[in-house]
């Protein structure tokens, strides 16, 4: 039977790694909240921060239970995230420079309690990969044709409800209004931060079916387009009704809440016909038997 390490052995053993992350990844995180983060397309960043450090303390007792089983991959992963960092941060690379955080962590606890913790922790770990900012030429490549798509369902669905719309390529006129379809309202970045919602969700309700999981990962992708398509039709009426100063105030940034409910909703009816569409087979399959 493994006795508790006391505290001043906790303290010991983690402080100096804690210390090291602290005074690496601040003037990073520093630097993010003062640039990148303050921008629409990454103002999720904090929010995953935040989600991926709760997960983290939430698991601390189990990974400080686990026995010292250094792993060889330990010190090699961490060489590498210093030098990624190291790399991005001289460079002004922010991909390489918050990037880094991933095999740092990895590394470390590699190093203190080898592979049992990567699979304790392999969520949170994974989660930060939603922190890293895209590369602009992937951003540009995919944003456009997403941006078109929304644009064009935008328009069949308030020309259905018999509104004078018409579109332009990402401009939708209705009325005596012109509004671009800009990058925050159906690029990639909203993509990005909906399948880190939804990542966080399956990890919430944890189905134990994977095959239900990989699917309904698979779903945010249309979801993602159809909350942003709710969203363009939400800021479109809202123009049309209430004029150009309601649609870009208070109600522009009530139409991205929007967006994340109807992308919760959807997914939460996406699983909820999983569900229910699995429980009438076991019952068929019960009257056949």
């Amino acid at each position: 039977m493994q006795a508790k390490a006391t505290i001043p052995a906790v303290v010991a053993e983690w402080f100096p790694a804690l210390l090291g992350l602290v005074l690496l990844f601040v003037p990073t995180y520093v630097d993010l909240a003062r640039s990148l983060w303050i921008s629409e397309d990454q103002a999720h960043g904090p929010i995953i921060l935040g989600v991926a450090l709760f997960f983290f303390w939430q698991q601390r007792r189990k990974i400080n239970e686990l026995p010292a089983a250094p792993a060889k991959a330990g010190w090699p992963v961490f060489v590498f995230g210093l030098l990624l960092y190291i790399l991005g941060r001289s460079q002004d690379i922010l991909l390489f420079e918050v990037g880094s955080q991933i095999p740092v962590l990895a590394g470390l606890l590699l190093i203190l309690r080898g592979w049992a913790a990567i699979r304790t922790l392999w969520f949170p770990l994974l989660f930060l990969l939603f922190m890293m900012p895209l590369p602009g030429v992937v951003v540009d490549t995919l944003t456009l044709p997403m941006k078109i798509g929304v644009s064009w369902a935008a328009e069949h669905m308030l020309y259905w409800l018999k509104y004078p719309i018409s579109r332009s390529g990402v401009i939708l006129q209705i009325g005596q209004y012109k509004l671009l379809v800009a990058d925050a309202c159906a690029g990639l970045h909203t993509l990005f931060t909906l399948e880190a919602l939804g990542l966080l969700y399956l990890h919430v309700i944890n189905h134990e079916s994977f095959l239900r999981n990989a699917v309904l990962a698979l779903t945010i992708i249309p979801i993602s387009f159809t909350a942003n398509t709710i969203r363009v039709i939400a800021l479109t009426l809202i123009t049309y009704h209430y004029g150009d100063a309601a649609g870009q105030g208070f109600l522009h940034g009530f139409a991205g809440m929007v967006l994340f409910i109807s992308a919760l909703l959807l997914i939460v009816g996406v699983d909820s016909l999983f569900h229910f569409s699995g429980k009438f087979q076991r019952l068929g399959y019960k009257n056949v038997g």
